[in-house]
C-alpha cells in the first residue's frame, strides 16, 4: 500500500473533499447557491427545520450549501471536528472571544498580536473584561502572567510582526491545567504548515481574506473547534451576531483552497531565499522568519511547523520613521499596502511616526518593515530589495 503524507493528504482534501459531486450532477466545480432562503413543502417540516437549523438550510445567515463545502474542507485540513465562517477574519475572533468571556474574566494576551484583535480586547473593556500582555512566548513567563480570574489564553504562533514561535503543547498543557481556553489566530502558517488542535489548543481562527484565499478578492474568516463548543457557539455568536459569510465568497474561498498547496509552496520558496539574502545585509539589523536556522525558535519550528509561510519582517538598523519611509517608497515590485496572504508581494511598517514610544512598549523596533514575500519570479523581488536598500 502506498504512502500518502500529510501534505498528499491535505492536497486531497482542499481539491476534491465534500464536493458531492453526485449530488451535483457531476459539477466539477460546486454550484453557488445565492438563495438567501429554503423552502419547505409542509409546515412542520419547517418548523422542525428551524428547530434545528444548525443541521438544516433555513436561511443564508444559518448554513448555505456552497458555505457549507468551504466549512468541512477547512476541519478536515485543521484535524478539527466542526467549522464555521464568518464575513471577515474580525468576526471569527470576535465570535471566539465572546463565546469564551463573560463579564469578570480576564484574556491574557501572548507576545505581539494583530492590532485589531488588541483594539476589540480594549473595547470589551466596557463589559468589564479585561485583558493584558505578557510579552514573551516562555511559558514559564506565561504562567506567571495568568490571572485568577483568566478564561482565555490568545496567541498568534508566529507571533505578529515580530514572528517568535509559542511552543503550543506547553500552553495548551498549561491552560488546560488551569481551566483556561485557549484560541490562536493561525492565519500565518495556513492549516497546511501547522495544525493547532493537535498540540491541544481549543479554537483556530483565520483571515479567510488572507493565504485561504489568495487572490486578494474574498473578504472572510474561519473558526475551527469541537463539537462541544461549536454547539453553543452556532446558536449564539454566529447566528445572533450575523456575520455569516455570503455563498458568493465561500466560491471564491472554494477556488482558492485548491490551489492553496501550490501557492504555498511557491511563498515558501520565494521567502526563504529572500530572507536569507535579508540576513547578511547590512543596513538590516534582523530578519525576523522563522524559517532561517538564526531564529531564536528554529528547532521549536521544526518541531511545531511543517513550512513557512510569505510573511517576515526586517528591522533595519537605522531604527526610525525617516529610514523605514525612504525604504519603502523606493520599493517598485513590492506594493506599498495592508493586508498580505495573496499573490501579489506587500511592504508595510507598524511605525506610523507618532508611534515609536509605543512600538518600544510592544518590545517591537520602530525600523520594522513587514514583507509580505508573492508569488512574482524571486529574482525581481530580490533586485527590489537591493535597489530598495541602497544608499
Amino acid at each position: 500500500m502506498t504512502h500518502v503524507s500529510e501534505f498528499e493528504q491535505d492536497k486531497q482534501i482542499c481539491m476534491h473533499y465534500e464536493d458531492d459531486r453526485d449530488r451535483f450532477h457531476g459539477a466539477v466545480v460546486p454550484p453557488t447557491f445565492q438563495n438567501t432562503l429554503f423552502t419547505y413543502p409542509t409546515l412542520g417540516e419547517l418548523v422542525d427545520a428551524v428547530q434545528s437549523e444548525k443541521h438544516h438550510y433555513v436561511y443564508g445567515r444559518g448554513t448555505n450549501p456552497t458555505v457549507e463545502i468551504v466549512e468541512k474542507k477547512l476541519a478536515a485540513l485543521e484535524r478539527g471536528e466542526e467549522c464555521k465562517t464568518f464575513s471577515s477574519g474580525m468576526a471569527a475572533i470576535s465570535a471566539a472571544i465572546i463565546n469564551s468571556v463573560k463579564s469578570g474574566d480576564h484574556i491574557l494576551c501572548v507576545s505581539n498580536l494583530y492590532y485589531s484583535t488588541m483594539e476589540l480586547l480594549k473595547y470589551l473593556g466596557k463589559f468589564h473584561i479585561s485583558h493584558s500582555v505578557v510579552y514573551s512566548t516562555n511559558t514559564e513567563e506565561i504562567s506567571q502572567a495568568i490571572q485568577s480570574n483568566t478564561t482565555v489564553i490568545f496567541i498568534e504562533s508566529p507571533t505578529d510582526m515580530t514572528y517568535r514561535l509559542i511552543d503550543l503543547s506547553a500552553v495548551s498543557q498549561l491552560a488546560k491545567g488551569n481551566g483556561i481556553r485557549t484560541i490562536i489566530d493561525n492565519t500565518w502558517a495556513t492549516p497546511l504548515f501547522q495544525k493547532p488542535l493537535t498540540f491541544g489548543i481549543d479554537m483556530v481562527v483565520h483571515s479567510a481574506s488572507k493565504y485561504l484565499g489568495g487572490h486578494s478578492d474574498v473578504l472572510g474568516g474561519a473558526l475551527i473547534t469541537s463539537k462541544k463548543i461549536m454547539k453553543t457557539l452556532f446558536n449564539k455568536e454566529y447566528l445572533l451576531m450575523g456575520a455569516a459569510m455570503p455563498p458568493s465568497e465561500a466560491a471564491l474561498l472554494l477556488r482558492g483552497l485548491r490551489t492553496l498547496p501550490l501557492r504555498m509552496s511557491s511563498h515558501q520558496e520565494n521567502a526563504l531565499k529572500v530572507a536569507e539574502y535579508l540576513d547578511t545585509h547590512p543596513k538590516v539589523a534582523k530578519v525576523n522568519f522563522p524559517g532561517l536556522v538564526s531564529h531564536p525558535d528554529y528547532v521549536l519550528g521544526k518541531r511545531q511547523l511543517s513550512g513557512y509561510s510569505g510573511l517576515m519582517s526586517i528591522e533595519l538598523a537605522e531604527a526610525n520613521y525617516h529610514q523605514v519611509e525612504e525604504v519603502i517608497n523606493k520599493f517598485k515590485a513590492f506594493k506599498i499596502g495592508v493586508s498580505w496572504g495573496s499573490f501579489e508581494s506587500l511592504v508595510i511598517t507598524p511605525n506610523l511616526k507618532n508611534n515609536e514610544g509605543h512600538l518600544i512598549k510592544e518590545h517591537m523596533s520602530p525600523g520594522t518593515i513587514r514583507l509580505a514575500v508573492g508569488l512574482e519570479f524571486v529574482n525581481v523581488l530580490l533586485d527590489d530589495l537591493e535597489q530598495a536598500l541602497s544608499d
